[in-house]
Protein backbone atom coordinates (compact mmCIF):
# COMPACT_ATOMS: atom_id res chain seq x y z
CA UNK A 1 0.00 0.00 0.00
CA UNK A 2 1.43 3.31 -0.64
CA UNK A 3 2.38 6.28 1.58
CA UNK A 4 -0.71 8.12 3.09
CA UNK A 5 -3.02 5.42 1.21
CA UNK A 6 -6.02 4.49 3.71
CA UNK A 7 -5.41 0.97 5.69
CA UNK A 8 -8.93 0.44 4.13
CA UNK A 9 -8.34 0.72 0.24
CA UNK A 10 -8.80 2.96 -2.26
CA UNK A 11 -10.50 4.09 -5.32
CA UNK A 12 -8.94 2.60 -8.19
CA UNK A 13 -9.38 6.05 -9.90
CA UNK A 14 -11.12 9.58 -9.63
CA UNK A 15 -13.85 8.02 -11.90
CA UNK A 16 -14.44 4.99 -9.71
CA UNK A 17 -14.77 7.84 -6.49
CA UNK A 18 -17.18 10.21 -8.40
CA UNK A 19 -19.22 6.89 -9.13
CA UNK A 20 -19.39 6.11 -5.65
CA UNK A 21 -19.80 9.30 -4.44
CA UNK A 22 -22.62 9.85 -6.44
CA UNK A 23 -23.89 6.25 -5.90
CA UNK A 24 -24.23 7.64 -2.23
CA UNK A 25 -25.60 11.06 -2.83
CA UNK A 26 -28.31 8.99 -5.67
CA UNK A 27 -30.58 6.92 -3.72
CA UNK A 28 -34.06 7.11 -1.94
CA UNK A 29 -33.92 10.83 -1.46
CA UNK A 30 -33.66 11.87 -5.11
CA UNK A 31 -36.15 9.25 -6.37
CA UNK A 32 -38.95 9.01 -2.93
CA UNK A 33 -37.64 11.93 -1.29
CA UNK A 34 -37.21 15.15 -3.39
CA UNK A 35 -40.10 14.70 -5.50
CA UNK A 36 -42.87 14.48 -2.58
CA UNK A 37 -41.31 17.63 -0.64
CA UNK A 38 -41.41 19.38 -3.82
CA UNK A 39 -45.41 18.63 -3.96
CA UNK A 40 -45.85 19.94 -0.57
CA UNK A 41 -43.71 22.95 -1.00
CA UNK A 42 -45.04 24.99 -3.75
CA UNK A 43 -43.22 23.19 -6.47
CA UNK A 44 -40.98 25.16 -8.19
CA UNK A 45 -39.86 27.88 -5.39
CA UNK A 46 -38.67 24.39 -3.57
CA UNK A 47 -36.94 23.15 -6.55
CA UNK A 48 -34.98 26.51 -6.51
CA UNK A 49 -34.56 27.18 -2.83
CA UNK A 50 -33.19 23.68 -2.80
CA UNK A 51 -30.85 23.95 -6.22
CA UNK A 52 -29.15 27.24 -3.93
CA UNK A 53 -28.82 25.35 -1.09
CA UNK A 54 -26.99 22.65 -3.59
CA UNK A 55 -24.73 24.93 -4.94
CA UNK A 56 -23.66 27.83 -2.02
CA UNK A 57 -23.91 25.41 0.58
CA UNK A 58 -23.80 21.47 -1.06
CA UNK A 59 -20.97 22.07 -2.71
CA UNK A 60 -18.68 23.80 -0.07
CA UNK A 61 -19.58 21.23 2.78
CA UNK A 62 -18.99 18.02 0.43
CA UNK A 63 -15.79 19.38 -0.86
CA UNK A 64 -14.98 20.24 2.68
CA UNK A 65 -16.03 16.32 3.88
CA UNK A 66 -13.78 15.30 1.13
CA UNK A 67 -10.85 17.89 2.02
CA UNK A 68 -11.25 16.34 5.47
CA UNK A 69 -11.66 12.64 4.57
CA UNK A 70 -8.73 12.61 2.33
CA UNK A 71 -6.43 14.49 5.32
CA UNK A 72 -7.33 12.21 7.36
CA UNK A 73 -7.71 8.60 5.26
CA UNK A 74 -9.62 6.81 8.10
CA UNK A 75 -12.65 6.59 9.58
CA UNK A 76 -14.25 9.84 10.03
CA UNK A 77 -14.08 8.99 14.03
CA UNK A 78 -10.50 8.69 13.80
CA UNK A 79 -10.11 11.53 10.91
CA UNK A 80 -11.97 14.14 13.27
CA UNK A 81 -9.59 12.47 16.50
CA UNK A 82 -6.43 12.80 14.42
CA UNK A 83 -7.22 16.49 12.70
CA UNK A 84 -7.76 17.95 15.93
CA UNK A 85 -4.95 17.02 17.52
CA UNK A 86 -2.74 17.93 14.49
CA UNK A 87 -4.78 21.83 14.41
CA UNK A 88 -4.38 22.10 17.85
CA UNK A 89 -8.33 22.38 18.33
CA UNK A 90 -10.28 22.15 21.15
CA UNK A 91 -10.98 18.57 21.76
CA UNK A 92 -14.40 19.22 21.48
CA UNK A 93 -14.12 19.33 17.53
CA UNK A 94 -13.65 15.35 17.43
CA UNK A 95 -17.81 15.40 18.15
CA UNK A 96 -18.14 15.97 14.46
CA UNK A 97 -17.08 11.89 13.51
CA UNK A 98 -18.88 11.10 16.21
CA UNK A 99 -22.42 12.99 15.22
CA UNK A 100 -22.03 12.24 11.04
CA UNK A 101 -21.37 8.73 11.99
CA UNK A 102 -24.56 8.53 14.58
CA UNK A 103 -26.68 10.35 11.77
CA UNK A 104 -25.32 8.16 9.25
CA UNK A 105 -26.47 5.25 11.51
CA UNK A 106 -29.61 6.33 12.44
CA UNK A 107 -30.45 7.03 8.76
CA UNK A 108 -29.41 3.96 7.14
CA UNK A 109 -32.22 2.21 10.20
CA UNK A 110 -35.15 3.30 8.49
CA UNK A 111 -33.66 3.57 5.00
CA UNK A 112 -33.58 0.10 4.60
CA UNK A 113 -37.02 -0.26 5.69
CA UNK A 114 -37.97 2.35 2.71
CA UNK A 115 -35.87 0.24 0.61
CA UNK A 116 -37.68 -3.38 1.41
CA UNK A 117 -40.88 -1.51 0.34
CA UNK A 118 -39.23 -0.87 -3.03
CA UNK A 119 -38.28 -4.18 -3.13
CA UNK A 120 -41.67 -5.38 -2.65
CA UNK A 121 -43.59 -3.36 -5.14
CA UNK A 122 -40.86 -5.05 -7.70
CA UNK A 123 -42.83 -8.31 -7.43
CA UNK A 124 -46.36 -6.58 -6.75
CA UNK A 125 -45.71 -4.76 -10.45
CA UNK A 126 -44.45 -7.51 -11.75
CA UNK A 127 -47.70 -9.73 -10.68
CA UNK A 128 -49.81 -7.82 -12.33
CA UNK A 129 -51.47 -6.65 -9.16
CA UNK A 130 -52.34 -3.15 -10.27
CA UNK A 131 -53.37 -3.51 -13.77
CA UNK A 132 -56.59 -1.42 -14.15
CA UNK A 133 -56.30 -0.59 -10.08
CA UNK A 134 -58.77 2.16 -8.72
CA UNK A 135 -56.97 4.82 -6.11
CA UNK A 136 -58.87 2.99 -3.68
CA UNK A 137 -56.83 -0.08 -4.36
CA UNK A 138 -53.55 1.28 -4.88
CA UNK A 139 -54.30 2.89 -1.61
CA UNK A 140 -55.79 -0.09 0.04
CA UNK A 141 -52.97 -2.68 -0.92
CA UNK A 142 -50.05 -0.01 0.69
CA UNK A 143 -51.84 0.20 3.51
CA UNK A 144 -52.75 -3.29 3.91
CA UNK A 145 -48.07 -4.19 3.23
CA UNK A 146 -47.35 -1.87 5.35
CA UNK A 147 -49.31 -3.02 8.15
CA UNK A 148 -48.57 -6.48 7.90
CA UNK A 149 -45.75 -6.52 10.38
CA UNK A 150 -44.09 -10.18 9.04
CA UNK A 151 -43.73 -8.60 5.69
CA UNK A 152 -41.92 -5.10 6.41
CA UNK A 153 -39.88 -6.78 8.41
CA UNK A 154 -38.46 -9.92 6.00
CA UNK A 155 -37.96 -7.04 3.49
CA UNK A 156 -35.98 -5.00 5.48
CA UNK A 157 -34.20 -8.26 6.44
CA UNK A 158 -33.37 -8.77 2.98
CA UNK A 159 -32.01 -5.62 1.98
CA UNK A 160 -29.82 -4.91 5.04
CA UNK A 161 -27.95 -8.27 4.67
CA UNK A 162 -27.48 -6.98 0.99
CA UNK A 163 -26.30 -3.69 2.50
CA UNK A 164 -23.98 -6.12 5.01
CA UNK A 165 -22.66 -8.48 1.85
CA UNK A 166 -21.29 -5.80 -0.12
CA UNK A 167 -19.99 -3.85 2.67
CA UNK A 168 -18.28 -6.21 4.43
CA UNK A 169 -16.09 -7.26 0.95
CA UNK A 170 -14.03 -3.86 1.30
CA UNK A 171 -13.39 -1.34 -0.87
CA UNK A 172 -12.33 -2.68 -4.06
CA UNK A 173 -14.33 -6.26 -4.02
CA UNK A 174 -17.49 -4.51 -2.41
CA UNK A 175 -18.10 -0.63 -2.74
CA UNK A 176 -16.35 -0.24 -6.15
CA UNK A 177 -17.92 -3.66 -7.97
CA UNK A 178 -21.28 -2.27 -6.91
CA UNK A 179 -21.55 1.07 -7.89
CA UNK A 180 -19.01 0.06 -11.10
CA UNK A 181 -22.51 -1.79 -12.52
CA UNK A 182 -25.27 -0.31 -10.77
CA UNK A 183 -24.49 3.70 -11.31
CA UNK A 184 -24.71 3.21 -15.10
CA UNK A 185 -27.37 0.83 -14.95
CA UNK A 186 -29.58 3.12 -12.36
CA UNK A 187 -28.88 6.29 -15.23
CA UNK A 188 -29.82 4.25 -18.16
CA UNK A 189 -33.18 2.87 -16.40
CA UNK A 190 -33.96 6.67 -15.13
CA UNK A 191 -33.45 8.55 -18.88
CA UNK A 192 -35.89 5.38 -20.19
CA UNK A 193 -38.58 6.54 -17.46
CA UNK A 194 -38.54 9.92 -18.27
CA UNK A 195 -38.69 9.04 -22.17
CA UNK A 196 -41.62 6.94 -21.02
CA UNK A 197 -43.09 9.59 -19.28
CA UNK A 198 -42.56 12.38 -21.98
CA UNK A 199 -44.09 10.04 -24.53
CA UNK A 200 -46.99 7.97 -22.84
CA UNK A 201 -48.55 10.51 -20.06
CA UNK A 202 -49.65 13.25 -22.27
CA UNK A 203 -49.17 15.96 -19.07
CA UNK A 204 -45.19 16.00 -19.27
CA UNK A 205 -45.02 19.40 -19.85
CA UNK A 206 -47.52 20.06 -17.19
CA UNK A 207 -45.25 18.11 -14.74
CA UNK A 208 -42.40 20.92 -16.42
CA UNK A 209 -44.42 23.49 -15.09
CA UNK A 210 -45.38 22.71 -11.64
CA UNK A 211 -41.46 21.91 -10.75
CA UNK A 212 -40.19 25.16 -11.99
CA UNK A 213 -43.11 27.79 -11.65
CA UNK A 214 -43.48 29.71 -8.24
CA UNK A 215 -45.76 28.96 -6.23
CA UNK A 216 -45.38 31.19 -3.13
CA UNK A 217 -48.50 30.47 -1.25
CA UNK A 218 -47.80 27.13 -0.20
CA UNK A 219 -44.05 27.72 0.64
CA UNK A 220 -42.87 28.78 4.42
CA UNK A 221 -39.64 29.00 6.33
CA UNK A 222 -40.47 25.52 7.45
CA UNK A 223 -40.48 24.45 3.40
CA UNK A 224 -36.97 26.31 3.14
CA UNK A 225 -35.51 23.90 6.25
CA UNK A 226 -36.78 20.96 4.30
CA UNK A 227 -35.25 22.33 1.04
CA UNK A 228 -31.95 22.56 2.97
CA UNK A 229 -32.31 19.23 4.18
CA UNK A 230 -33.15 17.49 1.59
CA UNK A 231 -29.70 18.81 -0.05
CA UNK A 232 -27.78 17.41 3.00
CA UNK A 233 -29.80 14.13 2.74
CA UNK A 234 -29.39 13.58 -1.17
CA UNK A 235 -25.65 14.53 -1.01
CA UNK A 236 -24.77 12.26 1.82
CA UNK A 237 -23.88 15.58 3.16
CA UNK A 238 -22.96 15.66 7.40
CA UNK A 239 -23.65 11.53 8.05
CA UNK A 240 -19.75 10.66 7.84
CA UNK A 241 -20.33 8.75 4.51
CA UNK A 242 -18.30 11.11 2.22
CA UNK A 243 -15.76 11.77 4.26
CA UNK A 244 -15.25 7.89 4.81
CA UNK A 245 -15.35 8.00 0.92
CA UNK A 246 -12.74 10.62 0.76
CA UNK A 247 -10.89 8.51 2.95
CA UNK A 248 -10.51 6.20 0.15
CA UNK A 249 -10.07 8.87 -2.91
CA UNK A 250 -6.78 9.45 -4.71
CA UNK A 251 -4.55 12.23 -3.77
CA UNK A 252 -4.18 13.83 -7.44
CA UNK A 253 -7.94 14.02 -7.94
CA UNK A 254 -8.97 17.53 -7.82
CA UNK A 255 -11.47 18.15 -4.69
CA UNK A 256 -13.73 21.10 -5.89
CA UNK A 257 -14.41 19.88 -9.31
CA UNK A 258 -15.29 16.33 -8.27
CA UNK A 259 -17.37 17.73 -5.27
CA UNK A 260 -19.39 19.34 -8.07
CA UNK A 261 -19.44 17.09 -10.80
CA UNK A 262 -21.22 15.01 -8.18
CA UNK A 263 -23.36 17.37 -7.16
CA UNK A 264 -24.63 17.83 -10.79
CA UNK A 265 -24.75 14.12 -11.07
CA UNK A 266 -27.06 13.82 -8.28
CA UNK A 267 -29.26 17.15 -8.85
CA UNK A 268 -29.90 15.71 -12.45
CA UNK A 269 -31.69 12.65 -10.85
CA UNK A 270 -33.66 14.37 -8.51
CA UNK A 271 -35.06 16.45 -11.15
CA UNK A 272 -35.37 14.02 -13.96
CA UNK A 273 -37.30 11.70 -10.87
CA UNK A 274 -39.61 14.66 -10.90
CA UNK A 275 -40.45 14.55 -14.43
CA UNK A 276 -40.65 11.30 -14.24
CA UNK A 277 -43.18 11.05 -11.56
CA UNK A 278 -45.59 14.34 -11.62
CA UNK A 279 -46.59 14.20 -15.59
CA UNK A 280 -47.76 10.47 -14.43
CA UNK A 281 -49.36 12.26 -11.39
CA UNK A 282 -51.23 14.95 -13.11
CA UNK A 283 -51.82 12.50 -16.20
CA UNK A 284 -54.44 10.48 -13.53
CA UNK A 285 -55.65 13.30 -11.89
CA UNK A 286 -53.91 12.50 -8.62
CA UNK A 287 -52.55 14.79 -6.07
CA UNK A 288 -49.21 16.37 -6.07
CA UNK A 289 -48.51 16.99 -2.22
CA UNK A 290 -49.27 12.99 -1.70
CA UNK A 291 -46.23 12.61 0.79
CA UNK A 292 -44.46 9.92 1.49
CA UNK A 293 -46.84 7.79 -0.14
CA UNK A 294 -46.31 9.40 -3.39
CA UNK A 295 -43.89 6.59 -4.66
CA UNK A 296 -46.13 3.47 -3.44
CA UNK A 297 -49.81 4.55 -3.82
CA UNK A 298 -49.60 7.32 -6.74
CA UNK A 299 -47.13 5.92 -8.97
CA UNK A 300 -48.73 1.82 -8.71
CA UNK A 301 -51.99 3.21 -9.61
CA UNK A 302 -50.50 5.25 -12.90
CA UNK A 303 -48.87 2.22 -14.44
CA UNK A 304 -51.41 0.66 -13.56
CA UNK A 305 -53.60 3.15 -16.05
CA UNK A 306 -51.30 2.68 -18.58
CA UNK A 307 -50.08 0.83 -21.61
CA UNK A 308 -46.99 -1.29 -20.63
CA UNK A 309 -46.97 0.09 -17.22
CA UNK A 310 -46.65 -3.15 -15.84
CA UNK A 311 -42.80 -3.67 -17.22
CA UNK A 312 -42.68 -0.04 -16.45
CA UNK A 313 -43.55 -0.47 -12.83
CA UNK A 314 -40.97 -2.86 -12.47
CA UNK A 315 -38.31 -0.93 -14.26
CA UNK A 316 -38.89 2.13 -11.59
CA UNK A 317 -38.43 0.27 -8.43
CA UNK A 318 -35.29 -1.57 -9.97
CA UNK A 319 -34.10 1.88 -10.01
CA UNK A 320 -35.21 3.13 -6.81
CA UNK A 321 -34.12 -0.28 -5.18
CA UNK A 322 -30.19 -0.02 -6.99
CA UNK A 323 -30.13 3.82 -6.38
CA UNK A 324 -30.94 2.74 -2.63
CA UNK A 325 -28.24 -0.07 -2.44
CA UNK A 326 -25.98 2.64 -3.30
CA UNK A 327 -26.68 4.91 -0.83
CA UNK A 328 -27.11 2.34 1.80
CA UNK A 329 -23.46 0.96 1.76
CA UNK A 330 -22.13 4.57 1.99
CA UNK A 331 -24.18 5.14 5.20
CA UNK A 332 -23.19 2.26 7.02
CA UNK A 333 -19.50 2.71 6.00
CA UNK A 334 -18.36 5.46 8.35
CA UNK A 335 -19.31 3.30 11.51
CA UNK A 336 -18.06 -0.39 9.88
CA UNK A 337 -14.42 1.84 9.18
CA UNK A 338 -14.22 3.03 12.81
CA UNK A 339 -15.41 -0.29 13.90
CA UNK A 340 -12.61 -2.22 11.96
CA UNK A 341 -10.04 -0.09 13.30
CA UNK A 342 -10.51 0.41 17.17
CA UNK A 343 -12.96 -3.42 17.39
CA UNK A 344 -10.04 -5.68 16.33
CA UNK A 345 -12.17 -7.29 13.93
CA UNK A 346 -12.39 -8.33 10.15
CA UNK A 347 -13.67 -6.31 7.61
CA UNK A 348 -17.11 -9.04 7.19
CA UNK A 349 -17.19 -9.26 11.32
CA UNK A 350 -17.70 -5.57 11.49
CA UNK A 351 -19.89 -5.31 8.67
CA UNK A 352 -22.23 -7.85 10.10
CA UNK A 353 -21.86 -6.45 13.46
CA UNK A 354 -22.82 -2.79 12.64
CA UNK A 355 -25.56 -3.65 9.80
CA UNK A 356 -27.21 -5.62 12.66
CA UNK A 357 -27.03 -3.44 15.40
CA UNK A 358 -28.65 -0.97 12.47
CA UNK A 359 -31.53 -3.64 11.78
CA UNK A 360 -32.23 -3.42 15.17
CA UNK A 361 -32.72 -0.09 15.31
CA UNK A 362 -35.04 -0.34 12.19
CA UNK A 363 -37.31 -2.08 13.59
CA UNK A 364 -38.56 0.62 15.43
CA UNK A 365 -39.15 2.29 11.84
CA UNK A 366 -40.82 -0.96 10.34
CA UNK A 367 -43.19 -1.22 13.47
CA UNK A 368 -44.40 2.19 13.19
CA UNK A 369 -46.68 1.41 10.32
CA UNK A 370 -48.15 -1.16 11.96
CA UNK A 371 -48.17 -2.60 15.76
CA UNK A 372 -46.43 1.03 16.95
CA UNK A 373 -48.42 3.62 14.55
CA UNK A 374 -50.28 4.67 17.54
CA UNK A 375 -47.11 5.59 19.84
CA UNK A 376 -45.83 8.86 18.64
CA UNK A 377 -43.46 11.63 20.66
CA UNK A 378 -43.26 15.00 19.77
CA UNK A 379 -46.29 16.51 18.40
CA UNK A 380 -47.69 13.49 17.04
CA UNK A 381 -44.17 11.94 15.19
CA UNK A 382 -44.12 7.65 14.99
CA UNK A 383 -40.56 6.30 15.56
CA UNK A 384 -40.01 6.16 11.81
CA UNK A 385 -40.87 10.23 11.69
CA UNK A 386 -38.34 11.31 14.91
CA UNK A 387 -35.76 9.70 12.78
CA UNK A 388 -36.37 11.05 9.57
CA UNK A 389 -36.81 14.69 11.48
CA UNK A 390 -34.02 14.55 13.96
CA UNK A 391 -31.08 13.21 11.65
CA UNK A 392 -32.28 15.01 8.31
CA UNK A 393 -33.60 18.84 9.90
CA UNK A 394 -31.08 18.90 12.72
CA UNK A 395 -28.27 16.40 12.92
CA UNK A 396 -27.20 16.51 9.26
CA UNK A 397 -27.17 21.14 9.07
CA UNK A 398 -25.86 20.95 12.54
CA UNK A 399 -23.05 18.65 11.36
CA UNK A 400 -22.25 19.77 7.96
CA UNK A 401 -21.79 23.38 9.33
CA UNK A 402 -19.14 22.05 12.10
CA UNK A 403 -17.73 20.72 9.23
CA UNK A 404 -17.12 23.80 7.18
CA UNK A 405 -16.09 25.68 10.13
CA UNK A 406 -13.34 23.01 11.01
CA UNK A 407 -13.05 23.00 7.37
CA UNK A 408 -12.34 26.40 7.19
CA UNK A 409 -11.18 28.21 10.38
CA UNK A 410 -9.56 25.45 12.45
CA UNK A 411 -7.75 23.11 9.51
CA UNK A 412 -3.88 23.75 9.52
CA UNK A 413 -3.54 26.22 6.63
CA UNK A 414 -0.91 23.70 5.17
CA UNK A 415 -2.99 20.57 5.21
CA UNK A 416 -5.58 23.02 3.59
CA UNK A 417 -2.99 24.05 0.74
CA UNK A 418 -1.73 20.30 0.42
CA UNK A 419 -5.27 18.72 -0.50
CA UNK A 420 -6.65 21.79 -2.37
CA UNK A 421 -3.63 21.81 -4.46
CA UNK A 422 -5.28 21.29 -7.55
CA UNK A 423 -8.22 24.18 -6.65
CA UNK A 424 -6.18 27.04 -6.37
CA UNK A 425 -7.53 29.17 -8.73
CA UNK A 426 -10.65 28.98 -6.50
CA UNK A 427 -9.28 28.79 -3.07
CA UNK A 428 -10.44 32.21 -2.08
CA UNK A 429 -13.93 31.81 -3.49
CA UNK A 430 -14.00 28.48 -1.33
CA UNK A 431 -12.79 30.01 1.32
CA UNK A 432 -15.39 32.83 1.40
CA UNK A 433 -18.34 29.91 1.02
CA UNK A 434 -17.22 27.65 3.91
CA UNK A 435 -16.08 30.09 6.11
CA UNK A 436 -18.91 32.94 5.71
CA UNK A 437 -21.77 31.58 2.90
CA UNK A 438 -22.48 27.80 3.41
CA UNK A 439 -22.52 28.58 8.11
CA UNK A 440 -24.73 31.77 7.38
CA UNK A 441 -27.03 30.44 5.01
CA UNK A 442 -27.69 26.97 7.42
CA UNK A 443 -27.80 29.28 10.73
CA UNK A 444 -30.49 31.67 9.39
CA UNK A 445 -32.97 29.23 7.81
CA UNK A 446 -32.40 26.54 11.08
CA UNK A 447 -33.15 29.71 13.38
CA UNK A 448 -36.53 31.02 11.41
CA UNK A 449 -37.65 27.90 11.03
CA UNK A 450 -37.69 27.37 15.18
CA UNK A 451 -38.26 30.93 16.12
Amino acid sequence: MASGDSVHGMWSSRLMFILAAAGSAVGLGNIWRFPYLAGENGGGVFVVVYLLCIFLVGIPIMSGEILLGRSGRQSPISTMRDLTARSGAHPAWQLVGWMGALAGFMIISFYSVIAGWAISYIFQMGSGAFNGADAQYASSAFSAFTGDVVSVVGWHSLFMVLTIFIAARGVGRGLEVTVKYLMPALFFLLITLVVYSAVTSGHFMEGVAFMFSLNFDKFTWAGALSAMGQAFFTLSLGMGAIMAYGAYMPKSASILGTATTIALLDTSVALMSGLVIFPLVFANGLESSAGPGLMFITLPLAFGQMVGGQIFGVVFFVLVTFAAITSSISLLEPAVAWVVEKGGFSRAKGAILVGALAWFVGLGSAFSTNIWAGFTVLGGLTFFGLMDYVANNIMLPVGGVLIVLFAGWKLEQKTVDEQMAGDLRFLPVWRVLVRFVAPLAVSVIFVLTFV
